[in-house]
């Protein structure tokens, strides 16, 4: 990694831990002489009013600290748009999958990757095109976990039409479908009775969501498959949300296709939990 002179701060609001960890984070990174952008939710834990907007954070770092838990940290992939920046995913509470690092472990850790022996995981993110008429693309996004297309809030249950490279998969009648990454299987897609899959598998799941018939179950594919997702929906029957946090209303017809995305996001992992730790600490394996 390049010689860290400047780290991003993006942080969960809200949180009491903030106000705290915040200006400790920022003194010791003025300590060592390292300089910080962050947004506006840390600016208010550091009593600033000098925040940036999320997307300008990264601009011009080395290093990219979140402060918070996943939905945070999903937010600051995002933001990242692609650049090879390191992420340093700090759990305030919570669940936290993704946000292994505690906050004991903050300042430890930004040690060792100042001396260049921090520990990096690759997480391929999932390109999602919303495709309408004959040839319209009407947006773009890039997933970390998953994406989705369900019912509107007051909706029955949807159809929706599901093709791997253009080959016909099944009509789903369904509350939903997720189509998610290697990181997402321990999110939504493990509530909908998805696998979890292990991060360097090179693959793509699609889970149904209380599927009208019970035989429809989880399908894994090869990473590189193209997967799209047809709306069988009346106009605004159906909604697409990406990584839980943005998205849009669907048309009829609409067609949601999904590809492996060309983006990974770096992850800084803590030097001695490994992937099953995560899990038998996360989900209480082995406990009574």
């Amino acid at each position: 990694m390049d010689t860290i002179k400047t780290v991003g701060i993006i942080s969960k609001p809200g949180v009491e831990a903030g106000y705290s960890l915040a200006p400790q984070l920022v003194q010791w990174l003025g300590d060592h002489n390292i300089g910080a952008n962050y947004d506006p939710e840390t600016a208010e834990y550091l009593k600033r009013t000098d925040g940036l907007d999320r997307s300008d954070v990264p601009e011009g770092t080395q290093m990219l600290i979140v402060l918070g838990g996943d939905g945070t940290l999903l937010s600051a992939a995002r933001a990242i748009k692609g650049r090879p920046i390191p992420l340093l995913a700090v759990n305030l509470g919570g669940l936290g999958f993704l946000t292994a690092t505690t906050m004991e472990d903050i300042f430890p850790e930004l040690e060792r990757a100042m001396r260049g022996e921090h520990r990096i995981g690759h997480r391929r993110m999932l390109h999602c095109e919303v495709h309408r008429g004959d040839h319209e693309v009407v947006a773009r996004y890039e997933a970390l976990n998953d994406v989705v297309v369900t019912k509107a809030s007051l909706a029955r249950m949807i159809d929706v039409d599901a093709f791997v490279d253009t080959r016909f998969v099944a009509r789903y009648k369904a509350d939903g479908l997720i189509v998610c990454t290697p990181t997402g299987s321990t999110a939504y897609s493990l509530s909908a009775g998805g696998p979890i899959i292990f991060p360097t598998v090179e693959a793509l799941c699609i889970t149904p969501i209380c599927p009208h018939m019970l035989t429809n179950r989880p399908v894994l594919l090869p990473d590189h498959s193209v997967i799209q997702l047809v709306v069988r929906a009346e106009d605004d029957q159906g909604f697409l949300t990406v990584d839980g946090q943005v998205g849009e209303p669907l048309k009829l017809h609409d067609r949601v296709v999904c590809r492996s995305s060309d983006f990974e996001v770096l992850l800084i992992r803590p030097p001695k939990m490994m992937f099953f730790d995560v899990l038998r600490e996360k989900l209480k394996w082995g406990e009574r």
